[in-house]
């Protein structure tokens, strides 16, 4: 008795071609040609969030490296380290950062979840490191550790680690974060207690930075702000008493309302020469090497304020070109949050966001005197090892969540291709 048609096996005649190809004697041949189609699709996993970011990023090294070379190379003489003393230390960061932003893009989701705890305490453990004899002052703030000839600052690694720990923690309390003591807890006191070592160090540029990291995570994590408003109220508080007891931060605040500074030889240099580097470039520039502030005339030429050696010789259409390039960087980080479902991912890029593109705006409204002195650095562009190798560890973090979304999303177009 013959099977009903519905459970009979066709014969190899009676399948389609595209079936016949797939299978059996006669498709066994082409099935190292759909292997390498699939492979090939999913190398190409990299989707256009991935090379937009990663692109962006190393064009922001890479003006860097330029604008370090030429604002450097005066003060680097006079240390007698030679005019490229500065720029291949900086270009030695570059090629430790940028390896390092390629390896950690290859990590898949669930490695960042499991170090977000270990990464936390590391984070303050290295901050706490601040306080021991390995600490160093530099300009009024106690925000470096040495160790022989290697120095850096570990409230670069402290925004590093709230990044993944912060994204870990509420995407875990996702469903809860509608009562304010899930969304605070354990938010506050741990993520406290690593900002507040920083403000221990007296670093109110960092502080406001790592807040900002703070309360970026709490919003895309979809905290109400009937929780935020209030916490945000609190630490607007506590930045304004720190300002109020520390008399080098008084007498820059009142230099920044003073629209005369007419203290030119104490808290007003730096502003103004930075305001005459901009004033000089004009429309194009003094060309490339040009500059006649970085002659010891802008202190932090290379670091804080290099945007204003950027305005002096790329003029007015350089520094939009630079301005447009963090625009693109933001861009690329909002859409590998609109691609992601993932909790995880959407809180810590949201994150990353606030803290590369809120310090460029910070660093960049300072040079402009739209804001008071604050002492943080241009991403991607100042002088800074510490710096720079944390801020591309952050992007190679978000280049692993846009590998993981690209492939999640290339594997379900292959499944509903077999289905069709």
């Amino acid at each position: 008795m013959s099977a009903p048609p519905h459970h009979r096996r066709r014969t190899d005649a009676e399948r389609p071609a595209s079936v016949r190809s797939a299978g059996g004697p006669a498709g066994d041949q082409d099935r190292p040609a759909s292997a390498r189609i699939s492979l090939g699709r999913l190398a190409l996993a990299d989707s256009s969030n991935y090379l937009l970011l990663l692109g962006t990023t190393l064009f922001l090294v890479v003006f860097g490296l330029v604008m370090v070379l030429s604002s450097s190379s005066i003060e680097s003489w006079t240390d007698n380290n030679g005019f490229f003393g500065g720029f291949w230390k900086q270009a030695t960061y570059a090629l430790v950062g940028v390896p390092l932003m390629l390896v950690m893009s290859r990590m898949p989701l669930v490695f960042w979840k499991r170090v977000a705890w270990p990464a936390i305490f590391l984070a303050i453990g290295l901050q706490s490191l601040v306080f021991t004899p390995l600490g160093i002052d530099e300009y009024g703030n106690r925000n470096w550790i040495a160790v022989g000839s290697i120095s850096g600052q570990p409230s670069e690694f402290v925004k590093l680690a709230l990044v993944v720990w912060l994204a870990f923690v509420l995407a875990r309390k996702q469903e809860l974060l509608s009562d304010w003591k899930h969304a605070l807890i354990p938010v506050v006191p741990i993520g406290g207690l690593a900002v507040g070592l920083v403000l221990l160090g007296r670093d109110l540029g960092t502080v406001l930075i790592l807040a900002s990291i703070v309360f970026a995570a709490l919003y895309f994590a979809g905290v109400r702000w009937r929780i935020l408003l209030p916490v945000m109220i609190l630490a607007g508080i506590g930045a304004a008493a720190s300002v109020a007891t520390s008399a080098n931060r008084m007498n820059r605040l009142l230099s920044f309302i003073d629209t005369e500074c007419a203290d030119y030889e104490g808290v007003c240099w730096q502003p103004l020469h930075g305001t005459w580097a901009l004033a000089n470039g004009g429309l194009f520039g003094v060309g490339l090497g040009n500059s006649v502030e970085k002659w010891d005339w802008l202190p932090a030429a290379s670091n804080d304020y290099i945007f204003a050696i950027v305005g002096e010789e790329l003029g007015l259409v350089g520094a939009v070109v630079l301005l447009l390039m963090f625009v693109l960087l933001a861009v690329a980080l909002l859409r590998v949050i609109r691609a992601s479902t993932d909790p995880f991912v959407r809180i810590a890029t949201g994150a990353v966001l606030m803290w590369l593109i809120g310090q460029a705006f910070v660093n960049i409204g300072v040079v402009l005197r739209v804001f008071p002195v604050l002492g943080v650095p241009l991403p991607f562009i100042s002088a800074g090892g510490t710096a720079l190798i944390t801020s591309l560890m952050a992007v190679g973090i978000v280049l692993s969540f846009a590998r993981h979304e690209a492939g999640r999303a290339s594997l379900a177009q292959q499944g509903r291709g077999t289905l069709r």
